[in-house]
């Protein structure tokens, strides 16, 4: 049996002051959203991923990632990788700089 009263152990906090506290909750929330939003693939693995917990009594946490992701899903994502990777080949670009006769 579903257990949809099952709460987040962090509830998601919505941009307009809204929390999502439990399992029945998010689902309240996906039901509510327009047709086109509802059937993106994010929010169709949010659902997946609602059930499963609800369902099989899995990790709260696994849903609400679902939910994180599908409520981002529009934000542009930076990737720190890249930042790091161009600060590594700046700092080999100067260890490879020539250097002028050693002062002895």
């Amino acid at each position: 049996m579903a257990d949809w009263s099952c709460p987040f152990f962090d509830p998601i906090e919505l941009p307009d002051s809204r929390r999502i506290e439990t399992l029945r909750d998010a689902a309240t929330f996906i039901t509510k959203l327009p047709k086109r939003e509802h059937d993106a693939p994010e929010w169709q693995a949010a659902i997946e991923a609602l059930m499963l917990v609800a369902d099989l009594g899995g990790p709260t946490m696994l849903a609400r990632i679902g939910m994180l992701r599908a409520l981002n899903r529009r934000k542009q994502v930076t990737n720190p990788r890249k930042k790091h990777a161009k600060g590594v080949q700046d700092r080999q670009m100067i260890q490879e700089e020539p250097r002028g006769p050693d002062v002895g």
